[in-house]
Formats: C-alpha cells, sequence, structure tokens
C-alpha cells in the first residue's frame, strides 16, 4: 500500500511523502529516507553484483515492507514535491526533526525510527541525528554525514572543493523553479561548465548559475567563507559539534577509498564512541561514491572480493539485518570495523584493459587498528623517501607555482564533478581524457611545479592501513599558497606497463594560511618558514616487494579543489594572480616527513 502525504512543518512548509506500508493492521517500524534526488524517482546506486540494473524506489521498499517495516521517502526542502526554498544542508536537522514527530503521531507508527540513505540523504540523516528527535533508533549513513565540512565535503583544511559548483549547476537545472520556468531550464541548459571551469575565478551575477539566483547564492556563501567560522558551525554541516548530544541510535558509517566522505565517516564513528552514544559501526571499501557493488574504480579493477556483496550477500540484506538487530535482538555476527586493503594482485593488465591491483577485507576490533604502528619516511633532496633522517646540509626543494597552469586532477577520492573530473584510480599520467591536460602528455612526475620522493623498490610487502598525514616545513615568498600531497603505490615496470603505474592512493591539501588556526588566517612574511601538517584521507593498500611507496608535493590539484591566487585575497574574491616560489626543507633540522600507519605481518588478517 502505497500513499503520497504533505508533511507540515513547524514554519508551515510542507514536503511531498511517499508511505509504503506493509500488510497487516500495524503499529510498524519505520524506514525513513530523506532525499533531494527525488522521493519516487530510481536511485542509481541501489543495485547489487548480481544485478546492476537499479531498481525503482517502491521496488526496494517492498524489501523491507516485505519484513514487516513501514518505508517512508520524502523530498528535501525546495526540491521536486515539496514546498519551500532550498537552502543546500542547512535546513535538514530541524525539517527531519518534524518529520519524525509527525511520524510518531501516525497510528500505523509502533514509534521506532530507522533511517537510511546514500551521499546527501546520509547528510539529512546526521542533520536530524543531532537533535536526537524522539523514536530514533537505527540510521545507516551510507557515504556522508558531515562531521566538519571545512575538514571534508564543502571546504578541505580551507581549499573549496569545486564538486560544490558541479552539484550546483547540474541540481539547479533540476529544480522546481527551472521546472516551471521554461527560460531559465533552457539558460540553464545552454550552459558548458567544462567551459566555464576555464574561467575561474567565477563572480556573483556572472557565473553559469546566474540563471537561478538562489543556487548561486548558496554556492558563493560556501565559497566564499574561508575561515572556520560559526558559519561551518551550523546544523547540517558540523556533526562534529553536536557528538556529545547525538541520538542514541545506533549507526553504521560507511564511506570508501575513492569517495570524498572517509573523514566525514570515519570522524563520526569515531567522535560518537567516545561521546558513549549508541553502538556504532564503521565499512571502508574500495569504491567511488555509491558504488559498492562494482570492482573497478578508474583504470583499476581489484577484483571481485571488492564489491559488499562479496561478504554481505548484498546491501538491503544488510540493511535488513542490521534493523532486524536494533529492533528485534536478531544478531548478524558483523564485527565493529570492515576494510579493504587494496593491493595484492598480479599488476597484470586485465582482459577489459585496466590494472589488476586487488584486494581484501579485513575486520578490525576499531579504527585505526590497534595494532598499526607509525612508520615515518622522511623526504630527502635527491628524491629519496625513506626512513633514515637527511643529511644537515641537505638543499631545500623548490619550485613555481602558477595559478595559470595547475598540476591537473587525475582520479582520486571525489565525486559530483563529471563532466569536469571523475573519482578512482588512475595511473598519475596526463591524457586527453582529463581536464586541464595538454600535449605531449607526460607523467605529472615530470612537472617542474611537481616534487617527487619514493622510496627505492621494496625488498619485503608493507600493509599500510588508518590515517595518512605528511609533515612538512616549508615557505613560500608571498603571502599564501597551498600545499598538495599525494601518496601512491608505484608498480613496477612490466611487459603490460613498461612504464610502470604511479597508481594513486589518496591525497591531502593544505591553505597555507590556516595552517596554525583555521579560525585565524595568517598571511605570511616572504620566506617565512612555517611546520605544516597535509592530512591525506586515510587509505588501507599493501604495496607488494619491488613497489615504491611514492609521496608528490605540489601546490595546485584542479578541477578537485580550487586554485590558490598566492595573492592572499579573500576567499573565492580573488582579483590577480601571482607565481608563487614555495619551498620544501629537507634537512636534518627541518626534516619532512610522511607518517604511514603500517601493520605488522604484511597481508595477514588481522582481528
Amino acid at each position: 500500500m502505497i500513499r503520497t502525504e504533505m508533511v507540515t512543518l513547524r514554519d508551515g512548509t510542507r514536503l511531498a511523502t511517499d508511505i509504503h506500508l506493509p500488510p497487516g493492521d500495524g503499529p510498524f517500524p519505520v524506514i525513513m529516507e530523506r532525499t533531494p534526488y527525488g522521493r519516487n524517482d530510481t536511485s542509481r546506486s541501489e543495485i547489487t553484483a548480481a544485478n546492476p540494473t537499479p531498481v525503482a524506489r517502491a521496488e526496494l521498499a517492498s524489501v523491507f515492507t516485505a519484513h514487516g517495516y513501514a518505508v517512508v521517502y520524502q523530498d528535501c526542502r525546495g526540491r521536486y514535491g515539496s514546498e519551500g526554498r532550498f537552502i543546500k544542508y542547512l535546513s535538514d536537522g530541524e525539517d527531519g526533526f518534524d518529520t519524525c514527530a509527525w511520524l510518531l503521531a501516525q497510528p500505523w507508527c509502533d514509534g521506532r525510527i530507522c533511517t537510511m540513505g546514500l551521499s546527501y540523504a546520509a547528510h539529512t540523516q546526521a542533520a536530524l541525528g543531532c537533535l536526537a528527535p524522539p523514536g530514533l533508533v537505527a540510521q545507516v549513513l551510507d557515504s556522508g554525514g558531515f562531521c566538519n565540512a571545512w575538514t571534508g565535503g564543502v571546504r578541505q583544511f580551507g581549499a573549496f572543493e569545486l564538486k560544490q559548483a558541479t552539484w550546483a549547476a547540474k541540481q539547479a537545472a533540476l529544480s522546481p523553479e527551472a521546472d516551471a520556468d521554461p527560460v531559465m531550464r533552457a539558460a540553464l541548459a545552454a550552459e558548458d561548465i567544462r567551459d566555464w571551469f576555464t574561467r575561474m575565478p567565477w563572480k556573483p551575477g556572472h557565473s553559469p548559475l546566474r540563471h537561478h539566483p538562489d543556487y548561486e547564492a548558496y554556492l558563493f556563501d560556501q565559497w566564499t567563507h574561508g575561515p572556520f567560522d560559526d558559519f561551518w558551525k551550523q546544523l547540517g554541516i558540523w556533526t562534529q559539534g553536536w557528538h556529545d548530544r547525538y541520538s542514541m541510535a545506533a549507526c553504521v558509517h560507511m564511506s570508501a577509498w575513492f569517495d570524498p566522505y572517509p573523514l566525514t565517516v570515519i570522524g563520526n564513528y569515531q567522535g560518537l564512541k567516545r561521546a558513549g552514544r549508541g553502538p556504532q559501526r564503521l565499512i571502508l571499501g574500495p569504491w567511488t561514491h555509491g558504488d559498492r557493488s562494482a570492482t573497478r574504480f578508474g583504470d583499476v579493477e581489484f577484483g571481485p572480493d571488492a564489491t559488499i556483496d562479496s561478504w554481505a550477500g548484498d546491501w538491503r540484506g544488510y540493511r535488513l539485518r542490521f534493523f532486524d538487530q536494533i529492533l528485534r535482538g536478531i544478531p548478524d555476527g558483523e564485527p565493529p570495523v570492515r576494510v579493504f586493503v587494496m593491493g595484492g594482485g598480479s599488476g597484470q593488465r586485465t582482459p577489459d584493459g585496466h590494472l589488476d591491483h586487488g584486494g581484501r577485507w579485513i575486520a578490525l576490533q576499531d579504527w585505526p587498528a590497534p595494532q598499526a604502528t607509525p612508520v615515518i619516511y622522511h623526504l630527502h633532496g635527491d628524491g629519496t623517501l625513506a626512513e633514515a633522517l637527511p643529511p644537515a646540509e641537505a638543499r631545500p626543494r623548490r619550485y613555481q607555482h602558477d595559478p595559470r597552469r595547475p598540476v591537473p586532477t587525475i582520479g582520486g577520492n571525489l565525486t559530483s564533478l563529471e563532466p569536469v573530473a571523475v573519482g578512482g584510480s588512475f595511473d598519475q599520467m596526463e591524457g586527453p581524457d582529463f581536464f586541464g591536460c595538454t600535449p605531449p602528455y607526460l607523467p605529472l612526475a615530470s612537472r617542474p611545479d611537481v616534487l617527487v620522493f619514493q622510496t627505492p623498490p621494496l625488498r619485503a610487502a608493507v600493509e599500510v592501513v588508518g590515517p595518512i598525514e605528511a609533515e612538512l616545513w616549508v615557505a613560500t615568498d608571498g603571502p599564501d599558497t597551498d600545499f598538495t600531497a599525494k601518496l601512491m603505490d608505484v608498480h613496477p615496470p612490466s611487459a603490460d606497463y613498461p612504464g610502470g603505474y604511479a597508481m594513486i592512493l589518496t591525497d591531502g591539501i593544505l591553505r597555507l594560511r590556516y595552517a596554525e588556526d583555521p579560525s585565524q588566517p595568517r598571511l605570511r612574511e616572504p620566506g617565512e618558514v612555517v611546520r605544516v601538517r597535509v592530512t591525506l584521507f586515510p587509505t588501507a593498500n599493501l604495496f607488494l616487494p619491488g613497489h615504491r611507496i611514492r609521496l608528490d608535493i605540489a601546490s595546485s590539484n584542479f578541477p578537485k579543489f580550487d586554485v590558490n591566487p598566492n595573492t592572499g585575497e579573500p576567499e573565492g574574491q580573488a582579483q590577480l594572480i601571482r607565481v608563487a616560489t614555495n619551498t620544501v626543507f629537507v634537512d636534518a633540522a627541518r626534516p619532512s616527513r610522511l607518517v604511514l600507519p603500517v601493520l605488522p605481518g604484511a597481508g595477514t588478517d588481522p582481528i
């Protein structure tokens, strides 16, 4: 049985809500998903390894209604069938709370509410969880639920994630306002977003979003709020500030190595656990955003075990078992943490033409893995990455960062940047398919503004599982710049890959003005030496013998992040650019280093 109701919120706004009831008189426990993508549209991610065709939301609901759950799908404020003005992320806490209150008043609800959803539908869950609504007992937050949007999801340690721009352009064209106004719809459809990425920085009123002022306004609100101030502590984008009063619901937090949200889900898993809230679980796969039943991401094949289906049966079954455990006391036997460790494959080209990197799942009792040991690899002036300290007299490494020629993004942990860039793992080689690359399409390592540090070929396997940090001693000759760090597994030359294969694992960025205090940006004196920490996204990878561990340092990663003009002007409002000369120190007194969490007994299965 399906019906649609308009749920009235505290301010009188009404939200379109589809209700799927199981057979029988009830009352029933409820599973709710709140989405900006259409409550009755098919979700691309609701597939299985056995059947890659996405199922409609009504069909997914039938899986749960067959087991006695009512299922509720709701359009977020200002989207599809719901009234009101859409303001991205910031209304979902109170709207979700009010919807929970409405559910509890329905005769068919037994007073227990579960939530689920991917990406934005995970953000909506975390927002309402912060307000601890009555009745909330379980949540499955898949690839989202902002822990701190300033450190990941909107900005990343100061730099702006340009997926917010491509998302806004696409969703403005799908908005109710564009649907009701054929002129607006045609104007938005006529814009070529790739062309607009050659004309940054954008200006309010002179961007591809100028045809929809509401969407342009929220985008520039995010882009121009640089410091970590009260703007970033709003409900909906700062779950970290609510951990100690969050709902006591049991939570599953899930993300992936090539997804933009592993820092978010790990931050919420750890923070809620420390705060003594409900039971917490963590799942970290090798996937791109929402692609949990695939095995290839970018140009790299991770093997049949890469899917969630390989151990869960499928994602639908996992969620049902989790809800049954929480609501009905049926144990599902799951460990607190499941992690996919990449690596161990043949390194050959698959029949489909991709790198066979392989991997396997391991179970852990917590994150980070209690048995991991931090191992320090120092950056040396000759480009070596080694445990030994560099010599005292080592000369620093210098390069020029020209904002007009940024280092192009070639894969990584990103989403929603299509058609400008895609996530996943690739050889760090320029090519015609990557935005910003130009002939003759040489390796990124050949660029003068990329510093490369790598180990000799490994004599024994090294298994890295956990958080990744680069601690650098740096300087610039102007008021501000960025420093990026990228970790790679370099496969040795082979018949299939004569030049080897520099496979990206993870990366990070820091805007220098925020190095000491994100809330108090400080511009630099020319040549001022600063010790900084670049937080890369966490990862898990088995580096095989013969491979190299490689770290690249640069000052741009575009179009994943906005490009620092090096002028120190206010965020998102630069009018000028300058070429910066940037320095990384590599001597014994200023030892720049990479810190890797290494598991003992590489290739074994810890528990």
